[in-house]
């Protein structure tokens, strides 16, 4: 079902206020550019049969890591001082956001420590280690994780680079609304995975700025969606962080919030929650009819789609947003396996 806000958000801030701008993501485009992918965006013909709209993928699965996190890490990195870099970083992650710090640290030449739960899939574990950083399992959720990394901020001076409530990581993340926008002036919908709220965030600053009237729709799953949990309170909220499919949307907002929060709030016109057989369809569309292997988080607008829970308008962009499946996880969903 749609996950309508509790009531309509005032939508106050306006961008003056907002916390990050669109001067910051065209500035993140700048620096980061020739060290992340300008990524694939593809028509998708049965997707656009499906839903009598003009219907692309644009496919984050084609950065070096496999996933969108990419832009946010190098950005964040690169707007550190050369002290900040030297003290080693770390960070809290679900799996891509890891595997995005600990790719642009060994590119840097800086050492890098990534703090898991143990429901992050093994998968993106070993894929993070083989990278160079390390590797720090701790409890089981998020929340954990974020703890152990501030005691080691707190006991070793580490600098942290948060995984999505930041400006300059969500700066990054907004460079895909520009080069959506550069190849589809007349986008009328954007819909885009939505866990911390960095990426939804990001490409809503970008989009709203340039395009007002574009819908943007952010999609989580019905297990453990802490954004759309805090928009219906009107506040960040605790959530408890379950198994799912979209493994890398899971995780909290983080109570004391201060940047995704009022983005997503202010700039999202819907949000949708999934159940855990519809990602399962999402992933087997985009394996049969697309050809692509994605993970849970990144077809959760197909899923939408297929689950006939969105409305559209005008031309449409699903945010594919990483691909980093457990291989025989993926092929037990796509030879038609139960949820």
């Amino acid at each position: 079902m749609t996950i309508m806000k509790s009531e309509p958000l005032p939508h106050t801030a306006t961008a003056d206020t907002l916390p990050v701008t669109l001067a910051d993501i065209r500035n993140a485009s700048a620096r980061i550019n020739g060290r992340v992918a300008q990524t694939p965006l593809i028509h998708s013909g049965a997707l656009s049969d499906h839903t009598g709209h003009p219907f692309h993928l644009k496919l984050e699965t084609r950065q070096p890591i496999g996933a969108f996190k990419l832009r946010g890490a190098m950005n964040a990195i690169l707007s550190l001082d050369d002290g900040e870099r030297r003290r080693g970083l770390v960070t809290a992650s679900t799996g891509n956001h890891g595997r995005a710090v600990a790719y642009a640290a060994r590119e840097l030449g800086v050492p890098a420590i990534v703090c898991m739960s143990a429901l992050v899939p093994a998968n993106k574990v070993e894929a993070i280690r083989s990278l160079g950083a390390e590797v720090r399992i701790i409890g089981a959720s998020q929340d954990d994780a974020q703890t152990e990394v501030e005691r080691l901020v707190e006991t070793h001076g580490l600098t942290a680079i948060p995984p999505f409530d930041n400006v300059d990581v969500v700066a990054g993340q907004g460079t895909i609304g520009l080069e959506i926008l550069e190849a589809i002036p007349d986008l009328g919908t954007v819909l885009v995975p939505l866990s911390g709220g960095g990426l939804a965030g990001g490409i809503a600053v970008a989009v709203k700025a340039l395009r007002p009237q574009t819908r943007l729709v952010g999609i989580s799953m019905e297990r453990g969606a802490a954004m759309n949990a805090s928009i219906a309170a009107g506040r960040p909220v605790a959530v408890r962080e379950e198994q799912t499919l979209a493994d890398s949307l899971g995780g909290g907002v983080g109570l004391s919030n201060h940047v995704t929060f009022t983005l997503c709030s202010n700039l999202l016109d819907d949000v949708i929650l999934l159940s855990e057989g519809e990602i399962a369809e999402g992933i087997r569309h985009a394996w049969r009819e697309e050809g692509e292997m994605v993970e849970g988080a990144g077809a959760v607008g197909i899923a939408a789609i297929l689950a006939g829970k969105v409305e559209l308008s005008g031309p449409t962009v699903a945010i594919v947003s990483g691909g980093n499946i457990d291989p025989a996880l993926h092929r037990s969903i796509t030879e038609g396996a139960d949820a």
